[in-house]
């Protein structure tokens, strides 16, 4: 049951850091995520891979 409950633990750390990553890149301006070689658009994906490979 401890087992359990840390891998939900892990996996709330893990959302929580993707929704963060996620966010701030959407909330990148343009010109800026352009500059970066990023996509507003992209931020899901992004994000997603970041977290979680």
């Amino acid at each position: 049951m401890k087992h359990l409950i840390a891998r939900y633990r892990a996996e709330a750390v893990k959302f929580a850091l993707y929704r963060k990553t996620r966010d701030e890149i959407a909330m990148l301006p343009r010109s800026v995520a352009i500059d970066l070689g990023l996509f507003p658009e992209d931020a899901d994906r992004i994000a997603r891979e970041a977290v979680w490979g």
